[in-house]
């Protein structure tokens, strides 16, 4: 029966005898862990974030109509051309209308649906914006900014104003930082819009928003849906979008092919609007766990190396404990409670100092034009970092003590104490 008390006393004798050995091994464990949790917490932090600048922006899912070429040409009508092979040159894009047909009883139907979060209607209209001698191309959204706030993030990119503001006026305008920087104009200042027919309206700058995508904020601003109508001289059901949010994301490629069908309208998912984008997230994902995991493994050779060397040095004890009656399988287990010891005194300070440089990486200011919301570096403090710090900790001790400890195991003492 093996006597751990015992084992554990020879171990911890083993340890505090070649300090300067343990300390090394145990810093070994403890700045592998700690680069490894610094470093995945900020590279997931830093994802998390560019991923929450295009995606946050972007419905689960999209209803709009789609002009595209009629799949239905007038030579399919004819029956003598039903089996021959017909090419047909420059197919135009049928004739159809921008808004979205019957949207209202549509965004009512929306609504009831338990598995949507909330749909909010849109008025997207092509126009330009006067200030003086300045003329600029650019897109104006009509939006329920209140309902938008609800469903998005939108309020983490206004910059000065509120959305409050913009819904108390009905001749309101949140533009886009790029659009005010050009026209140098700020909060209370007017800029005249003029539609694509030559209509012109003057508006009052209630906010300015900046999402940090220059070529959103170059062009785009936000007015109230029906002040958007009223621009453009439709009436109240003249909706070209309508954007929703699910409660399970996972759930928007299947409800919007559903919707598309029932509908007759073109539907699109998140994950097909951002499907390069998403590519490019998983790549510095996969990147990141890379580097992480190697740090990791290269921790595990220097306490091998360590514990390897330390078999060495404590030869002549471990043919004393072999003489005195000490079996093959308690030497094998004072070096693997050594290995043990280390990984978990270096796991667990690991943790601490991973902690520590991510606070101190969270607290460091980061000031940028583009994302003036962002006030310092990103840090994801995920619980499964840590798990999988202290996790590996031991694990990689083991497997670094298993070697060493089974070559301890097989030593023979009458060797060693003749010294052959």
């Amino acid at each position: 029966m093996t006597n751990w008390s015992i084992i554990l006393n020879i171990a911890k004798t083993h340890l505090l005898t070649k300090m300067k050995s343990t300390v090394t091994a145990t810093l070994g464990v403890t700045f592998g862990i700690g680069a490894y949790i610094t470093m995945a917490g900020f590279m997931t932090g830093l994802n998390d974030l560019l991923d929450g600048l295009t995606l946050n922006r972007t419905p689960h899912i999209r209803l709009y109509n789609e002009i595209e070429p009629s799949l239905k040409q007038p030579i399919s009508l004819y029956t003598d051309f039903e089996d021959t092979f017909n090419v047909i040159n420059s197919i135009k894009p049928k004739k159809s209308q921008e808004k979205i047909h019957n949207a209202l009883p549509i965004l009512d139907y929306l609504k009831t649906n338990n598995a949507i979060k909330g749909a909010t209607p849109q008025l997207q209209a092509q126009i330009f914006y006067l200030s003086g001698s300045i003329e600029l191309g650019g897109i104006l959204v009509g939006v329920d900014i209140i309902e938008e706030t609800r469903l998005s993030n939108i309020n983490d990119y206004i910059i000065e104003g509120t959305p409050e503001a913009l819904r108390n006026n009905s001749n309101g305008i949140l533009l886009g930082a790029g659009l005010a920087d050009k026209m140098s104009l700020s909060v209370g200042d007017r800029v005249q819009v003029s539609t694509v027919a030559g209509d012109i309206f003057p508006l009052k700058i209630v906010g300015i928003y900046q999402s940090g995508l220059a070529e959103i904020d170059n062009v785009q601003s936000y007015v109230n849906l029906k002040t958007a109508q009223s621009i453009l001289g439709q009436p109240e059901n003249f909706i070209t979008d309508i954007n929703m949010r699910l409660f399970n994301i996972e759930a928007a490629p299947e409800m919007a092919r559903q919707l598309e069908s029932q509908f007759n309208v073109k539907a699109i998912d998140i994950n097909e609007a951002n499907a390069q984008f998403e590519t490019g997230s998983n790549i510095r994902n996969l990147i990141t766990y890379a580097v992480s995991i190697t740090l990791l493994i290269v921790a595990g050779f220097g306490i091998y190396n360590i514990l390897n060397m330390l078999i060495y040095e404590k030869m002549k004890d471990i043919a004393i404990l072999k003489a005195t009656g000490f079996s093959g399988r308690d030497v094998a287990l004072i070096f693997m409670s050594q290995a043990m010891i280390i990984g978990l005194l270096g796991g667990l300070l690991g943790l601490l100092v991973g902690f520590g440089l991510s606070v101190l990486i969270d607290n460091t200011p980061f000031v940028t034009e583009a994302l003036p919301t962002i006030k310092t570096y990103p840090i994801n403090y995920s619980p499964l970092f840590y798990a999988i710090g202290i996790g590996f900790a031991l694990l990689s001790t083991f497997v670094a003590g298993y070697l060493p400890a089974n070559k301890a195991k097989n030593i023979d003492p009458v060797r060693i104490i003749r010294g052959t």
